[in-house]
């Protein structure tokens, strides 16, 4: 800070020499990476594009232009790999096969979804399947050897509503997640 008020880095802002804590707007490196490398991308397709209208209407006239283009090009290009050293992005080797053959890399993205969404039709069947089957033997269980049955059901109903009372009190969901607390 400006003014002799020297600062500190803590782990999540600055503290002054007074001790208190300054607000500092920390931006994830990753994303900040990425933006540059998104941003570096739409240049060189502006690059390329305006190469694309030189070539194409080319004469004597425009060599200096070309010249210029090509060589800003290359620029970004170079930018373009320095900017791939800080960053770690990954994509499926799937999506890059898609656009070699000129195919929308989207419809790869739907039959992802399309697959999931299946897989997720086909798990909730079995669980389906299941509490049927749960459903069944009880009520063949209760004909049996009722008494057992309803001890059994007292233990369970006990035994939810514990699980119920520690998942509210360690703020876990009912599906065994735990809630996060949004820090704006």
């Amino acid at each position: 800070m400006e003014g002799g008020n020297k600062t500190k880095k803590n782990g999540m802002g600055m503290i002054n020499k007074n001790g208190k804590e300054d607000v500092v707007v920390v931006v994830d490196k990753g994303d900040e990476n990425l933006n540059d490398v998104i941003k570096s991308v739409e240049k060189t397709l502006g690059l390329l594009h305006q190469l694309y209208l030189t070539v194409s209407s080319f004469n004597i006239a425009s060599q200096l232009p070309l010249l210029h283009r090509i060589n800003a090009l290359v620029s970004e290009l170079d930018n373009m790999m320095k900017l791939s050293d800080n960053s770690n992005i990954q994509v499926p080797l799937e999506i890059l096969n898609l656009i070699d053959d000129g195919k929308n890399p989207d419809a790869f993205t739907r039959d992802v979804l399309n697959s999931c969404i299946s897989k997720n039709q086909i798990t909730k069947g079995k669980t389906d399947s299941f509490k049927s089957l749960r459903k069944h033997l009880l009520q063949e269980l209760d004909q049996a050897f009722p008494a057992q049955v309803d001890a059994y059901r007292d233990i369970r109903a006990s035994s939810a509503a514990e699980m119920k009372r520690v998942a509210q009190t360690q703020g876990v969901l009912p599906n065994g997640d735990i809630k996060v607390k949004n820090e704006l």
